[in-house]
This record gives C-alpha cells, sequence and structure tokens, in this order.
C-alpha cells in the first residue's frame, strides 16, 4: 500500500499536523530511527540540540509559556528519559503543556533490563496528566493525537509517550484525526449559571472586594477580560508570581504581588478584604502562608478550571469551575459598575511605607556595593516594559519578579511551584524561540547559571539572543538569607567561589563584561541591549543582601518584615 510508512516517520508527521515548528532534544541510541525520519523534515520542523535533556524541558516550558502552544521534546531511553523528570515535574506543577516522546527498547526486550531500559511510564506517571508506552507503529496516530489534545486542554500539563523502538521501525498506515473528544476526560466543562449569578451577587455586595489572579488568566487568555471586570467594579487586582504581565504593572488598580516577597498592600488587604475572588490560582503556601489565619473577615470565591483545588487549602464560600476566561465572560453582564474609591485608596499607605522602607533603599542606594534590585529596576527602565523576564531561582528571582515592569501579557517565565534552580538558561532560550520578535532578559544568580551552564552551547550553536544578567553575590543567596534569619547566621555550605563568566562566555562565543560598580551599570545595560545576539553581564551584588518584604515560611501576614529587624505590625 502507497500510504504505508515507518512509525518513525508516522510520528514526525503527526507532529506536523499538530503543527509543531519547535522540538527541544538530544538524540541516543533507542530513539536513533525518529531523528534519522527527522533528517528528511528539518524544512519543516526546527530541532534544537540541548547539552543536556533536563535543558530540553526547560527549554520546551519557556517556549510553551511564551507562545502559549505546546512545548515538544525528544529524547533517548535510560538516562536520557531520567533526565527529564525535573523539568516534567516543574511543568506538572506549573501547568505547562508539554508533549515528551522518548525512545525505549524493543518491546520484546521489556522487562529483560535490556541495555537503558528503565520504566518511564512507572516513573512519570504521578508527575503527568497522562503517560503512555506505544508498542506497536499502528498506535502512533492515535497516541500523538491524544497526547497532544490532554497536554493543551484543561488545565494544562505535560504528557509522555515512551516509543519502543521496534514500533519505530515498524510499518504502519499513514491516517491522521486530531483529537477533540475523550470520554473519560472533561477539559472544558459546562459553566453553572446559578454559581455565576451567586458570584455576581457577591461582588455587587461587596464594600472591600480584592481579586486574585493567578496563571489560569494567562493560560485560558484572559488578560482582557479581568481588566474589564476589575474596572467595571472598581476592584483592585493582586497577582501571584506567576500570574504577573496578566494586568500591566502601570495600571491603577494592580496592586502588586501577593505572598512571601509580595508587596505589603497586597498581603495586608487580605487581613480586610470582604470579598476575595480567586482567579486561576491555587493557594500556595508561599501566597497564603499560615492558612488558618489566611482571609479572616472574607468571603472566599474560587474561579478555576480544576476542581481539585476547591476547598483543598482554603475553604470557599463559592466557585465556578470553569475557564477563566469562559468564567469572567459570562460574569461581566451580571456585575454592577461600582466604585470602591476610599478602599483603593487605602492601599496608599501601606505602597508608601514600602517605598520608603524597602523599595527606595534597594532601587535608588546612595552608596555601597550594588544591590539586586537596583540592577533588574535600571533594566526595565532600560526595556520600557517590553521584554520578556525569564528568571532563575532564589533571591535574583524575587527581586526580579518585584521589580521588572510589565506592560505585555506573557512576559514572565519563571519557575513557581517547583522552583527548580537551573530552570532559567534552557527556558529564556525557548523563550527567544517562542517569542522571537521580543526581548528576552534573563535574571539569575551565580549559583542557577552553573547548573544548567551548559546551554550556553545551544546559543553558540543557533545564535539566540538573550540578554543574560548574572547577579553574582558570590553565595547561595536565598538559603544564605535564611541562614541569616533563622540559623543564626551559620552559613553551611552556601558561599560559592565561582569562575570568571566572562571567559566562560567568550568561550561560547558570547559577548560579556563584568560590571563592579555602580558608574558602570547604565553603560552596560545600553551595551548589553544594543548588541545584535546574546550577551551577558557578569554584575558584581552586595553579598549580604536580602529581599524584604517577607513573610516568614508557614507564618500569619502579621509575621510580615520590613528589613531584618523590623516587623511592619506591631506586636
Amino acid at each position: 500500500m502507497d500510504n504505508m510508512i515507518k512509525g518513525a516517520e508516522a510520528l514526525i508527521k503527526a507532529l506536523i499536523a499538530e503543527g509543531v515548528d519547535t522540538i527541544f532534544g538530544y538524540p541516543g541510541g533507542a530513539i536513533i530511527p525518529v531523528f534519522d525520519c527527522l533528517y528528511d523534515y528539518k524544512d519543516q520542523i526546527n530541532h534544537i540540540l540541548v547539552r543536556h535533556e533536563q535543558g530540553a524541558t526547560h527549554a520546551a516550558e519557556g517556549y510553551a509559556r511564551v507562545s502559549g502552544r505546546t512545548g515538544v521534546v525528544f529524547a533517548t531511553s535510560g538516562p536520557g528519559a531520567t533526565n527529564l523528570i525535573t523539568g516534567i515535574s516543574d511543568a506538572m506543577m506549573d501547568s505547562t503543556p508539554m508533549v515528551v516522546i522518548t525512545g525505549q527498547c524493543a518491546s520484546e526486550s521489556l522487562g529483560t533490563d535490556a541495555f537503558q531500559e528503565t520504566d518511564v511510564i512507572g516513573i512519570t506517571q504521578p508527575v503527568t496528566k497522562w503517560s503512555y508506552q506505544i508498542r506497536q507503529a499502528s498506535d502512533i496516530a492515535w497516541a500523538v493525537a491524544r497526547a497532544f489534545y490532554i497536554a493543551s486542554t484543561g488545565r494544562p500539563g505535560p504528557v509522555v509517550l515512551d516509543f519502543a523502538k521496534n514500533a519505530q521501525i515498524e510499518k504502519t498506515e499513514w491516517k491522521y484525526e486530531k483529537c477533540n473528544y475523550i470520554r473519560s476526560y472533561n477539559p472544558y466543562p459546562k459553566l453553572n449559571p446559578d454559581d455565576i449569578a451567586t458570584v455576581a451577587a457577591m461582588i455587587n455586595a461587596a464594600e472591600r472586594p480584592m481579586i486574585a489572579a493567578g496563571q489560569g488568566v494567562a493560560i485560558s487568555g484572559a488578560e482582557a477580560q479581568l481588566i474589564e471586570l476589575a474596572e467595571k467594579a472598581d476592584i483592585p487586582v493582586t497577582n501571584t508570581l506567576l500570574g504577573l504581565s496578566t494586568i500591566p504593572s502601570s495600571h491603577p488598580l494592580n496592586k502588586g504581588m501577593l505572598g512571601m516577597h509580595g508587596n505589603i498592600g497586597a498581603n495586608h488587604h487580605t487581613l480586610d478584604c470582604d470579598l476575595f475572588i480567586a482567579i486561576g490560582m491555587r493557594f500556595d503556601d508561599r501566597v497564603t502562608g499560615d492558612t488558618k489565619s489566611y482571609l479572616p473577615k472574607a468571603k472566599v470565591v474560587h474561579i478555576d478550571i480544576d476542581e481539585s483545588e476547591f476547598d483543598k487549602n482554603i475553604t470557599t464560600d463559592a466557585h465556578i469551575h470553569g475557564d477563566a476566561k469562559t468564567a469572567i465572560e459570562a460574569l461581566l453582564p451580571l456585575v454592577n459598575e461600582a466604585k470602591h474609591s476610599e478602599w483603593i485608596a487605602s492601599f496608599n499607605q501601606c505602597d508608601e511605607v514600602e517605598r520608603e522602607k524597602v523599595i527606595n533603599p534597594e532601587l535608588f542606594p546612595s552608596d555601597g556595593l550594588l544591590k539586586m534590585g537596583e540592577v533588574v529596576n535600571r533594566v526595565a527602565e532600560a526595556t520600557n516594559g517590553d521584554a520578556i523576564l525569564v528568571t532563575d531561582v532564589g533571591q535574583n528571582q524575587m527581586f526580579a519578579s518585584r521589580y521588572f515592569k510589565y506592560s505585555k501579557p506573557r512576559s514572565i517565565v519563571t519557575s513557581g511551584g517547583l522552583g527548580t534552580m537551573g530552570f532559567g538558561l534552557p527556558a529564556a532560550i525557548g523563550a527567544a524561540f517562542g517569542a522571537p520578535d521580543r526581548t528576552v532578559c534573563f535574571f539569575t544568580g551565580d549559583g542557577g547559571i552553573q547548573m544548567t551552564i551548559e546551554e550556553l552551547g545551544v546559543i553558540l550553536q543557533y545564535g539566540v539572543k538573550v540578554k543574560i544578567i548574572i547577579l553574582n553575590n558570590n553565595y547561595l543567596g536565598m538559603v544564605r538569607q535564611w541562614q541569616e534569619l533563622f540559623f543564626n547566621e551559620r552559613y553551611s555550605q552556601t558561599p560559592m567561589v565561582n569562575p570568571d563568566f566572562v571567559a566562560i562566555a567568550k568561550a561560547y562565543g558570547i559577548a560579556a563584561e563584568d560590571v563592579e560598580n555602580r558608574s558602570q551599570l547604565n553603560d552596560a545595560i545600553k551595551r548589553m541591549l544594543n548588541h545584535n545576539g546574546s550577551y551577558i553581564l557578569n554584575v558584581n551584588i552586595e553579598p549580604n543582601g536580602l529581599v524584604f518584604p517577607m513573610i516568614p515560611a508557614g507564618k500569619s501576614v502579621k509575621a510580615l518584615m520590613l528589613d531584618a529587624n523590623t516587623k511592619y505590625y506591631a506586636d
């Protein structure tokens, strides 16, 4: 039959049918037939050779988060597959759509401890939406279609297809149909009109309402609807870490970030609001702190596509099970125009305290060594809020998230739930492929950059354009902060002896420079942004800088600290 093709080719044709244009991967013995076939389709699919399989998953995450498309990863069996687990787990925690395809030994060898055999399905099932082993070529089209449907719909997440080598070589009849229905899977639940009416009535009755916008707003593309709701009902909007950029930084109703290192006003007003509207967020412990004392005066509304999140961490008074965009659109006609001027003005006092006690000393120091927030602010101003922020994990992440400026949706890529050090560099590379028309600014610490520094090779090979700012304090900064505040300044294994990052950059053909002091910073940033290619600024930062405000882990909002010695609330 003319339409009989090898399984490997069936996979590639299926990916093309799903609109895949970019794959991040690393070849190996058990997936060689797929890579051999890919050679014939290199004009239709761009494969990016990473330097470590973990880098492929984080790059796919960065690609997915800025583009709204599903990231795709290839890896071989055994260690290739197990090297993916961190990134798969990260994608699961942060609801990032990803299809991961791993090679596997031939079906007849399964269970024999064949060379590089691992139980990929058993290992990945707890951290995926779906894992499936393709043992025969005839299953390929069905499995790929199902994988993309599951990964990209409902609450997105990673899917793993473990591809036996015999199935890659066998021939099968080529026929492809996209999947748009699975009997046991309902990704877009029908809204309950009674729930919509109930929540609308609660919003109309509230005197001190507050919205918490999470990443679910971005995933559903509901940014415009969020702003319309907030403006119509005059409701202040706060964000989770992953919900940043769902409302522009400059919007007058944007009251900042919630959580451990969030803004004072956003956190303080959880104590006084009478209605808390959580949209596409999961009440993570880094947001709530002590759940027993969280939202003491508020009725709680939760809008989410994943009903397992309802009442999991915080008890709700009403909820809407559905997509954020669809839910807000249903609410809008029922919500009254309102004014909450006094309530919104009450944020000003908190903002003034934060500006005086935290922001100004961090962003505009008169002397001393450079500060992390100061560097972030200078880059944010130089990019006019138009760039994509990518961070690694730690102090660099918190400073960058707090002080960067966002004017467009999908402008932050960071590891939230899993908090994966090493996430940032490959994620920034992925973001550059996912949004090639935008500037990508990647902030990292000297610790995180070294976890995946080999991915500089991808920049060398493909000419990726990423602006990399290393906030170098010669410490594992966030762990050091906890050691200083809560472990009697016992700095166990946090001081670091670092390499010459500029020399490393030049070895990879990347322009780079050291920034030693404040007088050099503006010109260095200008050179970095004007350079037509990747650029590394290794910025020497004060070694003992701390990120504030801070609510200690598991504590009430009333434990909020302005600095190491000062609480916002009087004891």
